[in-house]
């Protein structure tokens, strides 16, 4: 595969996850600072103090596993490009 195939496959994938980025803006887009405040109150009477750290740790990991995720597909595009290029020469 030549690498201006690579250039575009990989703007096809940050299109994508971009327009996902989007839609999620687009559907919190309605919220304003009173509603994340009553949110944020809610959370804190459902949760607790102690809780809220944890579950925002979670979150977290999970940002942080998704992320590894998307850097490991990325490697494995890389390293079949450059495999497929070794090939050819």
């Amino acid at each position: 595969m030549s690498r201006k195939i690579y250039i575009t496959l990989k703007k096809h994938t940050l299109n994508t996850i971009n327009q996902t980025v989007m839609s999620t803006i687009l559907l919190f887009a309605g919220i304003g600072g009173p509603e994340v405040f009553v949110i944020a109150l809610v959370l804190l009477l459902l949760f607790g103090g102690k809780k809220i750290p944890e579950l925002m740790k979670g979150l977290g990991k999970g940002v942080r596993s998704f992320k590894d995720g998307i850097k490991d597909i990325d490697d494995e595009i890389k390293k079949d490009i450059d495999k497929d290029d070794t090939k050819k020469d």
